[in-house]
């Protein structure tokens, strides 16, 4: 399975993103503070780099991008806008967006490794698309581990679930209650950019 393993700090720093973005709030480089600092960007290069921005938050590859984005090209509405709720209704994303990982890449590795469920059956796609009204809870088998034993109790860290989630606080359980839309994205993207850059 292909994941992307560039290193955080410096990867953010040349799509001018937040480290916040992708679960690490203590993250900075202090390599290169002028490297910014270059001749405006033609138009692909702004394109191009939307597009590495997404991929990149949401540890994507190409080939799957692309995939997402033909799927979101063929639905109703906005492309641009579909492609990203479409993105945001993966699995690993939704264990993210829940609490039960401290950033996306930790959530791909613990639904790869099966230790959650979706409606009862278990599931180790990341790229699972879930929809309205699924129950997504940490396994039975898994419950007993320090990881999860850390989200209950007093201790435990507050969340701020988006509203298309429900979790109640202490429980390693959480519903889709509606699907995502394009407010929820929760990092700056001008989306148009990807489809222009699609569209050529």
């Amino acid at each position: 399975m292909a994941k992307n393993m560039q290193p955080i700090a410096k990867r953010c720093k040349a799509l001018n993103l937040s480290p916040a973005a992708m679960g690490y709030n203590k993250k900075d480089t202090n390599r290169n503070p002028k490297g910014q600092m270059r001749k405006k960007q033609s138009e692909y290069a702004l394109q191009m780099t939307e597009k590495q921005k997404v991929k990149f938050v949401y540890g994507i590859m190409e080939k799957q991008f692309r995939a997402y984005y033909d799927k979101a090209s063929r639905m109703p509405g906005k492309s641009g806008e579909n492609l990203l709720t479409l993105i945001e209704r993966r699995l690993d994303n939704v264990v993210f967006r829940l609490g039960f990982a401290m950033t996306r890449r930790e959530a791909r590795q613990l639904v790869s490794h099966g230790h959650f469920t979706v409606n009862g059956q278990r599931v180790d796609v990341p790229s699972y698309l879930i929809k309205v009204g699924d129950v997504i809870e940490v396994r039975e088998k898994s419950r007993v581990s320090v990881k999860f034993k850390r989200l209950l109790g007093e201790d435990a860290v507050a969340v701020n679930v988006p509203k298309w989630l429900d979790h109640a606080k202490n429980t390693l359980e959480g519903k889709v209650v509606a699907l995502p839309t394009r407010e929820d994205i929760d990092f700056p993207v001008e989306e148009h950019l990807i489809v222009e850059l699609y569209s050529k």
